[in-house]
């Protein structure tokens, strides 16, 4: 049983490798050879039929002419004639099996191949004729019937033998078929089973060769088809065929190993891409997050992190909602969802405030199509932190109040003492007049100073090259003594310089170091209350060595002090942004707020840093380093290392205890 069931499971498996055409053709060829088999067999039956009634009617015929013979011989009972007669009957007859003669009682007392003597002999047997059933002695045509026996089919013929009417025994007779027309019948029989064995063996061995030879192949190349289909471009076929089944095979492994190397390429290309667009994505100032269509994080760089405060290394999965704080989400859950939800597929652009750090992001939103740009595929989101664009923009603002108010200001007093100069000038006296045309003198030089300061910072921010040469920096040290003098001795504060002898030039723009100068002396003045006293000190600043040069650096360093209300901690980061103004906090002197910027960007031009000490109530100092002219143009020589042009400008610049010590 087990046998029998793995033999079906295998002829299941063997028939389902076949294709549907294989098996129509099977079907069909089946159907055909039953159809001709059985039109075969159909032919075989009816000539046996006919045969076998060719037989009964000549049986019948046969019978008749020898009962006709032999009945006189019976009526007189001439054995012997009767046996020469039915002898030679026998003999010269090929198709007589056998003759019985029985007597009225149906004992048979001779026969052919047996004879009376050896009936007459048996002493134990009586050999009786049984007649069949439904014969009667009466009948008056002989009786035919067909048996077979292991010889074949015999046709037995029941004559009665009549005389004048009157029963006188009975003729038996046994008649074989036609030789010729059985053997005929038996050749067709074995040709038409040849032909339905033959038809099939074809048909089994055309199925094995088909599949083996077509079906197989056909079945590899479907499969490997189907890998190919499914990205895996490694599937070969290996099959020793030729033939245009070969050369098929042959194209489908040439077709795989280029798409193979053309993935390897393009895998290659699009993981250089990505790590292009990690890298770009990484070094972008501003925060980038991009988002699919459930608002899950795909991609966040370094900035946005830093921005949204998570931590640069963690990997970030699920929504980007479930990963802010409160209040964050709270104002970026609703612009996003719309975006998602909108049809027009427009960007937003929207600003936020984070509760940590006190700081302003702005926020574009931007939704990711597919190609027909009608489904969302993502949303892209760039965070850029413009804190300080909106601390700026406040400065501005302040600035142009600030500057309205101080143009207003002088403009209003010098339109005033014109006009009362212009109506009432001849009733006013001449130190009246003088003084009010000092004072409106003074306003004009007060709108002039607020207009070169715009104009100065613009001028420095800008791409201008300026000439750099030797300064002598006593030279404008004592320019600027000279110029705040007066200012200084009306104010009730000493002006002093404390210049090193035998200081070695500098390089910088004689011009640009004046404002410097002019500047930070200025504020000195105008922040320390009578009394006081600004010092203004220049020497040699301490050699430097660089580590990685040990070459000695030499400076000239300029520092201006004074013992005035000095600058708070928490200001002391902003004192040289444009705009702000320390009177703001301290008091409400007149100013721009843009004196130190400008003294910044001069130093920058410089490639120097401006430094400062400061405490509140004691006083301030600023403090500087410029290169010495000399070093400068050794270095220019080429005859020093390249390294030591870099380490000039980037030396330490925290003030030397003695700097510090002299800051008041």
């Amino acid at each position: 049983m087990q046998l029998f069931s793995q033999l079906k499971a295998l002829l299941a498996r063997w028939w389902s490798d076949f294709t549907l055409q294989t098996r129509l053709m099977a079907g069909a060829t089946l159907l055909v050879s039953l159809i001709m088999s059985g039109l075969t067999f159909w032919a075989v039956n009816t000539i046996q039929q006919d045969a076998q009634l060719n037989d009964t009617r000549f049986g019948r015929d046969l019978g008749l002419l020898l009962a006709a013979n032999v009945a006189p011989l019976v009526e007189t009972n001439d054995h012997s004639e009767l046996a020469r007669f039915s002898y030679r009957f026998y003999e010269n007859t090929s198709n007589v099996r056998y003759m019985l003669y029985a007597d009225q009682d149906g004992e048979i007392f001779f026969g052919i191949p047996y004879s009376e003597p050896a009936v007459q002999n048996s002493l134990t047997l009586r050999r009786r004729m049984k007649l069949p059933a439904n014969y009667t002695s009466s009948a008056d045509s002989p009786m035919v019937r067909q048996h077979i026996t292991p010889a074949g089919m015999v046709t037995d013929v029941f004559v009665p033998l009549t005389i004048q009417g009157q029963y006188k025994g009975m003729l038996a007779m046994g008649i074989t078929p036609n030789p010729t027309v059985v053997a005929s019948s038996h050749l067709t029989r074995d040709v038409t089973i040849a032909v339905f064995v033959s038809i099939w063996v074809m048909v089994i061995l055309g199925a094995v060769i088909n599949a083996l030879t077509i079906t197989q192949p056909i079945k590899e190349l479907l499969l490997g088809v189907k890998n190919i289909a499914a990205g895996n471009f490694k599937q070969r076929i290996n099959l020793p065929l030729g033939g245009e089944l070969g050369e098929l095979i042959y194209s489908f492994n040439d077709m795989a190993e280029r798409l193979e190397r053309y993935e390897e390429q393009n895998i290659e290309e699009l993981t250089a891409e990505k790590a292009k667009l990690e890298s770009l994505v990484s070094t972008i100032a501003d925060g980038a997050i991009l988002l699919d269509a459930d608002t899950n994080v795909v991609l966040a760089n370094v900035a946005a992190r830093r921005i949204l405060g998570w931590e640069a290394t963690l990997p970030i999965e699920g929504s980007i909602l479930d990963k802010l704080q409160p209040e964050v989400r709270a104002q970026l859950a609703p612009p996003l969802v719309q975006a998602i939800a909108s049809e027009d597929h427009e960007g937003s652009e929207f600003r936020i405030s984070l509760i940590e750090g006190s700081r302003t992001v702005r926020v574009l939103l931007n939704t990711v199509l597919d190609q027909s740009r009608a489904n969302i595929k993502g949303v892209a989101i760039t965070l850029q932190d413009i804190t300080r664009e909106v601390a700026l923009n406040e400065a501005k603002s302040q600035f142009i109040s600030n500057v309205s108010h101080e143009l207003r200001t002088p403009l209003f007093n010098i339109k005033s003492f014109i006009e009362t100069l212009h109506e009432y000038g001849e009733d006013l006296s001449e130190s009246e007049r003088k003084e009010f045309l000092a004072t409106a003198n003074n306003e004009t030089d007060r709108l002039t100073r607020l207009v070169n300061d715009v104009l100065d910072l613009s001028r420095l921010e800008s791409n201008r090259r300026y000439e750099f040469s030797a300064v002598e920096v006593h030279q404008p040290i004592e320019q600027v003594l000279r110029t705040y003098q007066l200012n200084a001795k009306d104010k009730q504060i000493t002006l002093e310089k404390d210049i090193e002898a035998n200081l070695p030039a500098s390089l910088g723009n004689y011009d640009l170091l004046l404002q410097v100068f002019g500047n930070l002396v200025g504020n000195a003045l105008k922040f320390t209350p009578a009394g006081g006293k600004v010092m203004i000190r220049a020497y040699r600043a301490p050699y430097k060595t660089n580590r990685l040069n040990p070459q000695l650096i030499q400076n000239v360093r300029i520092e201006i002090g004074d013992t005035g209300l000095g600058i708070d901690a928490e200001d002391q980061a902003a004192i040289f942004d444009r705009f702000f103004r320390v009177e703001n906090r301290v008091h409400t002197l007149e100013g721009t707020g843009l004196g130190l910027s400008i003294v910044k960007n001069i130093m920058d031009k410089h490639n120097a840093q401006v430094n400062l000490v400061s405490e509140v109530g004691v006083g301030t100092t600023f403090w500087f380093d410029l290169p010495v002219y000399d070093l400068a143009d050794y270095v220019e020589s080429g005859d020093a290392n390249e390294q030591a042009v870099v380490d000039m400008h980037t030396i330490e610049t925290a003030p030397t205890e003695a700097a510090s010590s002299r800051a008041v």
